[in-house]
């Protein structure tokens, strides 16, 4: 019960620090706008929850800010996850509405017409972003309600399913948001002359634009800006009644790009302006992740009450039987024949080092040592606030130092295995620590970063980038695995309380059920079982592009993960000892 107590108490401490009203993030400062002041508008790379695939803004036939897009990424992990955000041509100011704005017009190339086809029908998304608040999304039901989304952006476009024939050559009709309705929201703080945008929301609309008068505009001229549209009006913002026509996707089709500016006051504090972000207005209640709590709150307890009973109660039999035997039997041979059966009979080889690949076993203990504090320390300062969504790259970041810098911690409990193991390749143990894991995954990024690149995806990282994560790799992480393997040979090598013999001692035949291969592809599921509904939500959320933020719940499974994990380890090892196998490890 004390164990429950103390669950119970960090849940609800950390439960308090991720989802108070007002969502506060370190290091983030507010910037204030004086009226007429411009706000400027940013564009991130375009998404899709169907193919997984981020691509640049402005490969599709968008309207370019003069003098061509720029970067404004400014961090590794913005560039790691796929982030790739750009300046936009949008003119916005604090407090002016604006109404049908012209922005630019294109002429649909048959390339260009393939591209943005494509992309409408792969359901990809705009990701916009102002003063580091990402676009909500303002759609309609099919009923006609009004509704919004806060994670995703907002679709390029949309297919028309009705118009579909029995001429299967034929495609699907598509039609392109070429008008959006930007609405955003402003407080005024106390004793402040400025303003702050705490509100940014998206109304994507597709309008087949005309002139007044038939007129016929080339794109370039500045004539075009000034002419009257009659498909807009000039003092009211656009809504979907008012809509004539959509704008359809087809060969040499003009595309006219406008858009609305509308301001709308709001009592919203800026320290809270993310909360609709984070739970999504309610959309998944904070009972489904209580749940996920007493879910592993009790599959701990259970497997807590399943060692107890059964190491408990057998050893304690046991050790009571061994000492029975040692008070009234004298006789050495009286010993023997009462050794011949328990646990107690591989005591001489209980600690005797891997039979095979000795090395590859320390190298794997010393990197799921460094792997497991690293993502302990980083869901920590995510729970703490550290780590946030306002912040993009932030976590990647984080991830990444606090990796590297366990690097000592992998090198010096490899090498202190390996010296209780006897090991004479301390060298070899030590590079293959600090190689072997990192290298792998390294390998991994590098072979699906080429495969983006091939499908020219911004979610591939720049040359420059990754010379940097080896460099990262190199000069810092395998320096730190050397250090820490120096510190653990200078150590003394672990004792154990018994003696290994000379020979191994034979292994009898296991029953079917504890075979070890078994025994490994069953102990899994347990600690699963006790982390499977958190986990849920975190791949919903990075495969949904959604946010995630309950680190505090977060926090408390994977501590509930790693007492349930060495619970069901230290009950399939007595099994495995009971059934005279010393081969545990």
């Amino acid at each position: 019960m004390t164990l429950f107590k103390a669950l119970l108490a960090t849940c609800l401490t950390l439960q308090q620090l991720t989802s108070s009203s007002g969502f506060y993030m370190p290091g983030v400062k507010p910037q204030t706008f004086q009226k007429g002041e411009e706000v400027e508008m940013k564009v991130n790379a375009i998404t899709s929850i169907k193919t997984q695939i981020p691509k640049p803004y402005y490969r599709l036939p968008f309207c370019q800010p003069e003098g061509g897009p720029k970067m404004a990424s400014e961090n590794l992990g913005e560039f790691i996850t796929g982030n790739k955000v750009q300046n936009s041509p949008y003119s916005i100011y604090m407090l002016q509405e604006a109404f049908c704005q012209k922005l630019c017009q294109k002429t649909i190339s048959p390339i260009e017409y393939r591209l943005l086809n494509m992309h409408i029908g792969r359901a990809y998304h705009n990701n916009w972003i102002i003063d580091n608040l990402p676009s909500a999304s303002i759609g309609s039901t099919e009923a006609g309600q009004r509704q919004k989304h806060y994670a995703g952006g907002f679709p390029l476009g949309f297919v028309d399913i009705k118009s579909k024939s029995n001429d299967k050559k034929k495609k699907l009709d598509t039609y392109v948001f070429n008008h959006v309705n930007i609405i955003l929201d402003y407080h005024q703080p106390e004793g402040s002359d400025g303003y702050r945008v705490v509100g940014f929301s998206v109304e994507p609309l597709s309008i087949d634009h005309e002139f007044v008068g038939g007129y016929r505009w080339d794109g370039e001229s500045q004539e075009g800006f000034n002419k009257m549209l009659s498909t807009c009006k000039a003092n009211a913002h656009m809504t979907r009644s008012d809509i004539q026509k959509n704008q359809k996707v087809a060969p040499g089709a003009t595309i006219l790009y406008t858009y609305d500016v509308q301001w709308k006051q709001s009592p919203k504090a800026w320290s809270s302006r993310w909360d609709v972000y984070l739970n999504e207005e309610g959309l998944v209640p904070p009972q489904v992740h209580w749940y996920s709590i007493s879910n592993s709150i009790f599959v701990v307890l259970f497997l807590s009450l399943l060692v107890i009973s059964i190491l408990v109660r057998n050893l304690k039999k046991d050790i009571a039987g061994y000492n029975a035997v040692a008070q009234y039997t004298d006789d050495e041979e009286a010993d023997e024949e009462f050794d011949e059966s328990g646990w107690k009979l591989v005591h001489a080889d209980v600690f005797r080092p891997p039979s095979s690949m000795p090395m590859l076993y320390c190298v794997m203990v010393g990197s799921g040592v460094q792997l497991a504090i690293s993502t302990m320390i980083t869901i920590g300062l995510a729970a703490i606030g550290f780590l946030n969504p306002s912040r993009r790259g932030s976590m990647m970041n984080a991830t990444l130092v606090t990796y590297m810098l366990c690097g000592c911690v992998a090198g010096y409990v490899s090498s202190r295995l390996y010296k209780a193991f006897r090991g004479r390749a301390w060298q070899l143990c030590t590079v293959c620590t600090a190689v072997l894991f990192p290298g792998f995954c390294f390998t991994v990024f590098l072979f699906f970063n080429t495969v983006l690149a091939f499908y020219h995806s911004s979610g591939s990282a720049p040359f420059l980038d990754i010379l940097i994560l080896a460099a990262m790799w190199c000069c810092v992480s395998i320096p730190l695995v050397f250090v820490g393997a120096f510190f653990g040979y200078k150590k003394e090598a672990m004792a154990f309380p018994t003696v290994t013999s000379t020979i191994a001692r034979a292994i009898p035949k296991a029953p079917a059920l504890l075979e070890p291969k078994i025994c490994m592809s069953l102990a899994g599921l347990v600690p699963f079982a006790s982390a499977y509904v958190e986990l849920f939500f975190i791949m919903s959320s990075l495969w949904m592009n959604q946010y995630y933020y309950v680190f505090g719940f977060t926090f408390v499974v994977f501590l509930l993960l790693l007492v349930s994990t060495a619970e069901i380890t230290v009950l399939l090892v007595y099994y495995q000892l009971v059934n005279e196998n010393h081969r545990w490890w």
